[in-house]
């Protein structure tokens, strides 16, 4: 299977959906295999615009049925108009969904049962190819169609598959909405540090680089997590001084139980998304 030539459909042409096209004609997927449908003209134009080759039109029907790939990048409200639009283009296929807290039951009763569906729960740092996806198949997705849907995704970022689709619930939690925790910190450090007498320029700086720096290291680190921090905590130093704050504050339990409000919150969303 040359996956460089997979004719791959986008319903749908927002953030989501450039980023993964941008990252596939970056990894040599060709152009003229991809389509990309927007009902909205001034969208459609800007899509164009990355690659002159890419077929940019408003029709999804002809557009899923002239792929063998379809991925549904449209919004969670409307993607149950979208997939019973699809039904009969979608037999067969694999069918990628980035729509949010949509399960796979639910985008099957619309676009029917023949289709290879695939859900996936991205982040927002696929807009850089940095992202981190989730993805859970539906048990008639073939090998093939398994290995296609992880090179769509890995044009983005990272992929992990993960067989339980509850866990997508975790997966959203964690890194789907992770990317907030992290610039709700650098945050509150570009507004202390602005206390301190910097401008806003140095203040973000200082934290953005900050964060970019710590999470490049504890990427290409073998260490634990525990012991990369360990290694910046001088007994008694500046460093101890904060994260005894932290401590003292009982910054762990509250960050659990954040995470545990996302994952019950993304599980809350999914319950009435049986489409009839």
């Amino acid at each position: 299977m040359n996956t460089k030539k997979s004719r791959i459909a986008f319903i749908g042409g927002g953030n989501m959906a450039q980023a993964i096209i941008s990252g596939l004609i970056s990894a040599g997927h060709e152009p003229n295999s991809l389509i990309v449908t927007d009902p909205n003209q001034e969208q459609r134009n800007f899509l164009s615009g990355i690659a002159t080759e890419m077929q940019v039109h408003d029709d999804n029907m002809a557009a899923a049925e002239s792929a063998n790939v379809i991925v549904l990048a449209v919004k969670p409200q409307i993607i149950a108009d979208v997939a019973k639009q699809l039904g009969s283009a979608a037999k067969n296929k694999l069918v990628v969904s980035i729509a949010a807290g949509t399960t796979l039951d639910a985008i099957r009763d619309c676009i029917g049962a023949e289709a290879q569906l695939v859900r996936v729960m991205p982040n927002q740092p696929a807009l850089i190819g940095q992202g981190m996806s989730g993805l859970c198949a539906a048990d008639n997705v073939s090998q093939d169609n398994r290995e296609l849907a992880a090179y769509v995704m890995q044009a983005a970022g990272e992929i992990l598959w993960f067989e339980d689709e509850s866990q997508i619930d975790s997966v959203t939690a964690i890194s789907g909405s992770g990317p907030a925790y992290f610039y709700l910190f650098m945050e509150i450090m570009q507004e202390v540090a602005e206390e301190f007498g910097f401008d806003s320029d140095t203040a973000r700086l200082l934290s953005v680089q900050t964060a970019i720096g710590a999470g490049q290291v504890a990427g290409k680190s073998d260490e634990s997590l525990a012991q990369l921090r360990e290694r910046v905590t001088s007994p008694g130093g500046t460093t101890a001084a904060a994260l005894s704050e932290f401590e003292a504050a009982d910054i762990r339990a509250i960050f659990r139980k954040a995470l545990y409000a996302a994952r019950d919150r993304s599980i809350e969303l999914g319950q009435p998304k049986k489409f009839t």
